[in-house]
């Protein structure tokens, strides 16, 4: 079995999808690398049609990738893409994509909301400027994006907004070793909690996904000590399966009682499809040896 631990997650991994997104429109913050594009390409595969929204539209000196790239591996994945050059932080932008979305494929059944930025600073450290930038990206562009694309949401058939924030552990922990990003990150599942109870009966799911594990992607590669840190990560392809099985919305999601409100892990998901080896997601440390994630 190969391995799914690839940049874009192309790859197959050990997940054995039970539903499909062909013909599902998707509208994805920030898919240009990493996680983001890792979930694009597996929504391609099933022949989704992929909108991209990113800032980089042109090559980036310490990050691999535009939105043009990404768009070519989404097309040979088998998906239908459009790129588009945007910033989530920017209400025109927003609008334009999601209008862009419904004017080329019709509509928009799905929204990822993959967009952040991250800072680990303690409080005394961290710059004003980075604390903007997070709570602007991650909890305004987070809320939105959500907001703006609402009333296209309310016309499929199967809404559903996928939100790639942890679950709302209360432990002060987790307040207390990044505060300002730990508030950047609760807002984000915030908005997760709200929108779930405010669409009960709109039809649209909403449910934030998170990693058990840290997952091998550009951001932590290139904060200090990333190149050694990511030895214990898994690649992004398990977070792209495990996105996978939520939004197909079959036998494959945990019994929650509810398709919409939850705060998934991706081995909790991708063990009720069925995955007991998740060695192949792994980019070759011992399971006991990866690194944990924040948060849980």
């Amino acid at each position: 079995m190969t391995s799914s631990n690839d940049a874009s997650g192309t790859a197959e991994g050990p997940y054995q999808a039970a539903g499909t997104l062909q013909g599902r429109t998707v509208l994805i913050s920030g898919g240009s690398r990493g996680i983001g594009l890792a979930i694009a390409t597996r929504a391609a595969r099933d022949g989704a049609n992929i909108v991209l929204m990113a800032k980089t539209g042109q090559p980036h000196a310490k990050l691999e990738g535009t939105v043009y790239s990404a768009a070519e591996q989404i097309e040979a994945a088998g998906g239908q893409a459009l790129p588009l050059v945007g910033d989530v932080r920017n209400d025109n932008d927003v609008a334009g994509a999601v209008a862009a979305a419904v004017e080329r494929f019709g509509g928009i059944d799905i929204v990822i909301n993959n967009a952040s930025a991250i800072d680990l600073s303690k409080t005394d450290a961290v710059d004003m400027k980075r604390y903007d930038l997070m709570q602007d990206i991650n909890v305004r562009g987070t809320f939105l994006l959500s907001k703006l694309a609402l009333p296209a949401l309310r016309e499929s058939d199967a809404g559903h907004i996928l939100t790639l924030s942890p679950p709302l552990n209360l432990d002060p922990k987790w307040a207390g070793m990044h505060l300002a990003y730990t508030m950047a990150k609760y807002g984000m599942s915030l908005t997760t909690l709200g929108l779930a109870e405010e669409l009960k009966t709109d039809g649209i799911s909403v449910n934030s996904l998170w990693p058990c594990t840290l997952i091998n992607t550009a951001a932590i590669r290139n904060m200090p000590g990333g190149e050694k840190i990511v030895k214990g990560a898994r690649g992004p392809g398990i977070m792209a399966d495990a996105a996978h099985a939520v939004l197909t919305g079959s036998n494959a999601t945990p019994a929650s009682g509810s398709r919409s409100g939850n705060f998934y892990t991706d081995e909790e998901v991708l063990a009720a499809a069925g995955v007991t080896d998740f060695t192949p997601y792994s980019l070759g440390a011992p399971e006991n040896l990866l690194v944990p994630d924040i948060f849980l």
